[in-house]
């Protein structure tokens, strides 16, 4: 019994050595490197963000259609696209176009007090649906291929002449003032996002109404704050809450909106403007912002 034990151990052992000897030893390596944080927005958010505008936006020059137009509905990256456009209107192979759509918000339920007021002095807001290139001329239309999809593109969508669209640089975001004091610069509110959002986190994109008649320009910063005791929103709120709350105490004096700090909870860049709107992409936030909230140009 003993010796087929030590036999048993003994092949074991052998069977182990060998199994060690013919498998790959598994090498020291370091821990992967963190991923270098993003310098500015990129492209997407840059050409995705969609913009407000009172300026008019020319509707002659629009997607027609598209190839499998019998069953496609709508049309994204690498796809083949028609535009009204062609060597008589002076198109040429190569020729880039971005494609935007004017839209309105499908539930006009305002969520906060002066929502619809601003949004209708502020203009337009346009989806961008993307980009487009054109490879193939006739006299009056072209074939062009979806170069860059944002949303699915749809006939009749309109075509402008691509524009680059700068990149600002961020500043650090240790940078961020928590009890910043009001700037004296100008003063707007977040009106509503892109796609009609109305709630925001960093990364988002939500227009302000302010704009190049209000002094804001691309780059600039936007810091975000709100006052307590508002009751702007449609969010209910109990009356007062900002000094005191049934079963919970309260101070001995009433104090207003005015009458204690506002809340700094974010900030964001400025990526694109128009006479009355800015689109600013928002990059840090301490907690959610919501349409309603102002913003001060820092």
């Amino acid at each position: 019994m003993r010796a087929y034990a030590a036999a048993l151990a003994f092949a074991l052992l052998a069977a182990s050595s060998a199994w060690a000897q013919n498998t790959p030893q598994v090498q020291n390596v370091s821990a992967p490197r963190r991923a270098a944080e993003a310098t500015s927005p990129d492209y997407t958010a840059l050409y995705c963000a969609g913009f407000v505008t009172s300026d008019k936006v020319a509707t002659d020059s629009y997607v027609i259609s598209g190839e499998e137009s019998q069953t496609k509905l709508v049309f994204t990256s690498g796809d083949y696209v028609f535009i009204n456009k062609g060597s008589a209107q002076g198109v040429k192979p190569g020729d880039r176009f971005d494609v935007v759509r004017p839209d309105k918000d499908p539930l006009p339920v305002q969520w906060f007090k002066w929502q619809n007021k601003l949004s209708k002095a502020m203009g337009t807001y346009y989806v961008d649906s993307g980009q487009i290139k054109v490879i193939n001329v006739q006299p009056n239309v072209s074939t062009a291929i979806i170069t860059h999809s944002c949303e699915p593109m749809q006939r009749g969508d309109l075509i402008r002449t691509f524009t680059e669209r700068p990149a600002p640089p961020y500043k650090p975001s240790d940078k961020f003032d928590h009890f910043a004091p009001v700037s004296g610069k100008p003063v707007g509110m977040l009106v509503f996002g892109t796609g009609f959002t109305q709630t925001y986190g960093k990364y988002s994109s939500v227009y302000v109404n302010l704009g190049v008649n209000q002094g804001v320009k691309v780059g600039d910063y936007m810091r975000v704050f709100r006052y307590e005791g508002s009751h702007a929103e449609t969010i209910p709120n109990y009356h007062d809450f900002q000094y005191k709350m049934f079963g919970f105490g309260s101070t001995p004096r009433s104090y207003s909106w005015n009458d204690i700090p506002r809340d700094v909870i974010g900030e964001g860049i400025v990526i694109s403007v128009g006479p009355n709107s800015s689109t600013l992409f928002v990059t840090y936030t301490v907690f959610d912002i919501y349409a309603g909230d102002y913003a001060e140009v820092e």
